[in-house]
């Protein structure tokens, strides 16, 4: 945790700064899958394996993700390309861009 000029505590920016560039972050389901790996072609990521051994193409897994059927992933944007991102938990381990590529 980072403290102000008034000796208070605050959330950690870079934590902070990392969900405000989040769209949203779905209400997961009970059963949610997690994403366990990412299928790449050419070095972009066009798809996600779920811990349940599915594969599902990147659009396939926002709109799963939007459903609430993917856990701890936010949307987000790019021009006009959604996408998913890790919610910051303060672990790197778990981050979608410290997966395996299958």
């Amino acid at each position: 945790m980072d403290f102000n000029n008034n000796n208070v505590e605050i959330p950690n920016l870079g934590s902070a700064l990392a969900i405000n560039a989040l769209d949203s972050i779905p209400n997961t389901k009970p059963d949610a899958k997690q994403i366990v790996a990412l299928v790449k072609k050419s070095g972009r990521i066009t798809g996600y394996q779920l811990s349940d051994g599915n594969i599902v193409s990147k659009e396939q897994g926002v709109a799963l993700a939007k459903s609430g059927d993917i856990a701890s992933v936010g949307i987000a944007h790019r021009k006009d390309t959604e996408y998913l991102k890790s919610i910051p938990d303060g672990t790197d381990d778990n981050n979608l861009s410290n997966l395996p590529t299958v």
